[in-house]
């Protein structure tokens, strides 16, 4: 068994604000990682931080400018050694012609209209993820991949919320949880907030 994790993030952009007001959910970007410090990120992004208009598949740094600050909600999923290295490698295929895929803008307006909209080699977040997960029966979702939102993932059985704070402050977090020394840990819930 292996575990995945999930980083739901509001970045505070202003494509993020704008997601905001047309999906009502505040946590509108998401992630996938293999490790639980999160130093092996993926998604659909920014691929130059000052330019919002380029995108693509991106491997993300928490610790950077403009992930540390974002609120997120770190979520883990348990999967089987099988699925854990499909999920894996429909990522590397990804990855390996990263350079052929965009961001699907155009594809956040099929959400906003309920329009299908399928483009080749472009992806938003959520559908990127949704994608790299399709194979995997407990993640899968029950709608069109290009509609595919924040909380079709989030709202799957199986997902444990981790961590609930700023993103750059995550992996300090851990370590006092670790250590035992936290005393932010609701036991009920079983999240770490600071």
């Amino acid at each position: 068994m292996k575990t995945i994790y999930f980083i739901f993030s509001d970045t505070g952009t202003w494509l993020s604000r704008a997601i905001k007001l047309f999906v009502s959910e505040s946590l509108n970007h998401t992630s996938i990682a293999f490790d639980e410090s999160l130093d092996e990120v993926y998604s659909f992004g920014r691929t130059r931080p000052k330019n919002p208009f380029l995108g693509g598949f991106v491997r993300e740094n928490i610790r950077g400018d403009l992930m540390r600050n974002a609120n997120c909600a770190v979520y883990a999923f348990n999967v089987s050694n099988e699925e854990y290295e499909e999920i894996r490698k429909n990522i590397k295929l990804i990855e390996e012609s990263k350079s052929l895929y965009r961001y699907n803008f155009i594809g956040l307006l099929g959400v906003l209209f309920n329009i299908e909209i399928n483009r080749q080699y472009a992806f938003f977040c959520s559908q990127f993820v949704a994608y790299v997960t399709r194979d995997i029966a407990s993640l899968t979702i029950e709608k069109p991949l290009c509609f595919a939102t924040p909380a079709d993932i989030r709202n799957r059985e199986g997902m444990h919320l981790i961590y609930r704070g700023k993103l750059g402050e995550y992996a300090a977090a851990c370590r006092l949880h670790k250590s035992e020394a936290l005393t932010h840990i609701d036991e009920k819930k079983k999240v770490i907030t600071i």
